[in-house]
């Protein structure tokens, strides 16, 4: 590994703002934190906002810095891309806004029902083979369902054509309120400050002329959800 991958990791062990509990002590167990984000970490009734898959926690930051009157999460397996956005507020002195270290799929051992306000997918790995591994999935979205308030937000914003529609479709096909849809974002007419923040990655999209796609729809508490048609055999849970 690395000389300076593994510096940051000990570096990571030192910041306030980063959690990184071990599998064991998350799976199937409830983290410390869990429905008690608001009094016992930001010590604040602020609305609490996550991204999943924060990777260097560009979108985390920038929507921190825009709105101190909220909380904002970022989630990410990859240590070495969260040091990046953790030292960032550290030295901006940023602070609503933490890191987790964790799987994606044991989210819902961080959160209590309704702790969640809403919830950011900024160019989540497509996963064009494995439609369940998918963070907008029917398997993550249940997943969700468990700590996001009622009605609360999802938003995505994706680079790849499959996704978006992927995603799209299971909206349409269950019902769920979708409150903006573009697949060119930065041509749709959305006048939205949040949206304009561009990660690293996004940058490098955009030179490429590639489209951005946007959505944000409303997820309702303990619903069927049902997988689209463009996934093969529908999934019922």
């Amino acid at each position: 590994m690395p000389k300076k991958k593994l510096q940051r990791f000990a570096e990571m062990k030192t910041f306030p703002n980063v959690l990184q509990p071990d599998f064991g002590e998350v799976f199937r167990k409830d983290h410390p934190f869990k429905g008690r984000w608001k009094n016992s970490y930001f010590g604040n009734e602020n609305p609490i906002i996550l991204e999943l898959g924060c990777g260097k926690g560009e979108y985390t930051i920038g929507l921190a810095r825009n709105f101190p009157g909220a909380s904002f999460i970022g989630v990410d397996i990859k240590g070495a891309r969260i040091w990046k956005g953790a030292h960032t507020a550290l030295l901006e002195g940023i602070s609503n806004v933490a890191f987790i270290r964790t799987r994606i799929e044991l989210i819902d051992s961080f959160f209590g029902k309704s702790e969640v306000d809403e919830i950011w997918l900024t160019f989540p790995d497509p996963q064009l083979k494995k439609g369940r591994k998918r963070l907008s999935s029917s398997r993550f979205l249940l997943s969700y369902q468990k700590f996001l308030r009622e009605n609360g937000l999802i938003h995505l914003k994706t680079d790849s054509e499959t996704l978006y529609r992927y995603t799209h479709e299971l909206a349409v096909r269950n019902n769920f309120r979708i409150l903006y849809t573009t697949e060119d974002l930065y041509h749709s007419g959305i006048q939205n400050d949040i949206l304009r923040i561009r990660t690293f990655y996004e940058k490098q999209y955009l030179e490429k002329n590639l489209k951005i796609k946007y959505l944000c729809f409303e997820l309702p508490y303990g619903t069927i959800i049902e997988e689209p048609a463009e996934s093969g055999k529908p999934e019922f849970f």
